[in-house]
């Protein structure tokens, strides 16, 4: 269920859909930096999971973060940059939630 939250969201394999969810994460994000999406934050993550379905075999499942994966690794990371916490609207937690189908990957 995760990679189709992450497809309900707008995140496709042909790209980004207009007027969803995605599309509107990457015009904030790249008002946010100067005109641009950078690589490795949500929306290109996102993206890339959307396009190749792979989201749960990443680690990031409707149930949480798997233990041992590529997302608990990107957690440790960014939590690890940050101080010890992840921080909310960072690339791991807007993933995750969005795997889980919240913040309107769900419908």
């Amino acid at each position: 269920m995760s990679d189709q939250n992450v497809r309900n969201a707008g995140f496709t394999p042909s790209g980004i859909r207009g007027g969803s969810l995605a599309s509107s994460m990457m015009s904030q994000e790249a008002k946010a930096s100067g005109g641009g999406v950078r690589s490795g934050g949500p929306t290109s993550t996102l993206q890339e999971m959307g396009a190749r379905g792979s989201t749960h075999s990443t680690g990031f499942t409707c149930s949480g973060i798997s233990s041992g994966s590529m997302a608990s690794q990107m957690m440790s990371r960014e939590a690890t940059s940050h101080g010890g916490g992840t921080p909310r609207g960072g690339t791991t937690s807007t993933v995750q939630s969005i795997s889980m189908g919240g913040k309107g990957g769900r419908h």
